[in-house]
């Protein structure tokens, strides 16, 4: 993944200095389809990539604008059109992610209005691409589907790149790295939990990569809160210090129910 986005990179900068040079060259088509599992980070890449475009001139912002079916979608006759615009509208100049988009064709329903606003966007995708670069989102055996009954759509694609799995050892690293942003840290004992939690966790329905991770901190930092707060009223102190603020601690993650319930758990706590 990391290669392709390099690779599309390079391309607009060499684009870019031929453009420089007076030497011939076509409007690249830069809308993408990214694929792969709940929290592999096609969001955040989305983002990245409107980044790199404004930064080399590709598009005359850096927002993201990002929907799902439901803000491009009416539900009766008359309301598809203006609201697949309205969105238009504010993505024009960026970039507009469309999350779960083999959302927006549903053939099993004959009253369905994605259809429309699919041919909007084709519409805009063709005839306006070098003011906004459009990137559909979702998993990937979807929207190899999706494709297949939009020939139109997958032909304004022009890059198809894959989210894979993060490891276990990816996962803790995103973990360290999640918790130091924000001023937290694992001692040794945490360290080793979160490691035993990610490969619990890896197994176990609904996992979602480093969204699950993200999660799991957000409610061990809660544990960890309680627990500087019970200590402080029993010990009838003030404050904690900065150290004890600062620790995350084995017991905070291994209170999980992952831990006790590591096969059959269907939902993270």
């Amino acid at each position: 993944m990391k290669e392709r986005i390099a690779e599309i990179a390079a391309y607009l900068i060499v684009d870019k200095a031929r453009r420089a040079q007076g030497l011939r060259t076509g409007a690249p088509s830069l809308h993408m389809c990214f694929t792969g599992n709940p929290g592999t980070g096609k969001t955040t890449v989305a983002q990245r990539m409107a980044d790199i475009l404004h930064r080399l001139g590709y598009i005359r912002n850096h927002q993201l604008v990002s929907v799902t079916r439901d803000d491009l979608v009416g539900q009766y006759i008359g309301h598809t059109a203006p609201k697949t615009r309205e969105v238009l509208k504010k993505a024009m100049g960026g970039v507009l992610f469309i999350d779960e988009a083999y959302y927006l064709y549903r053939p099993e329903n004959e009253r369905d209005y994605g259809q429309e606003s699919i041919e909007i966007l084709l519409q805009v995708m063709e005839n306006q691409r070098d003011d906004l670069v459009v990137i559909l989102a979702g998993y990937k055996s979807r929207m190899d589907v999706f494709f297949q009954s939009n020939p139109g759509m997958a032909s304004r694609i022009a890059h198809h790149i894959d989210f894979p799995d993060y490891s276990a050892d990816e996962l803790l690293e995103i973990a360290n790295l999640m918790v130091s942003r924000i001023d937290y840290r694992f001692d040794a004992d945490a360290a080793s939990a979160m490691r035993d939690y990610i490969e619990r966790r890896m197994r176990q329905a609904h996992f979602a990569n480093a969204r699950s991770i993200r999660n799991a901190l957000d409610r061990a930092r809660l544990r960890q809160a309680a627990r500087l707060f019970r200590s402080a009223m029993k010990a009838r102190s003030g404050d904690a210090g900065r150290e004890a603020l600062m620790t995350i601690e084995g017991r905070d993650i291994r209170a999980s129910r992952v831990f006790s319930n590591p096969v059959t758990a269907t939902a993270e706590r």
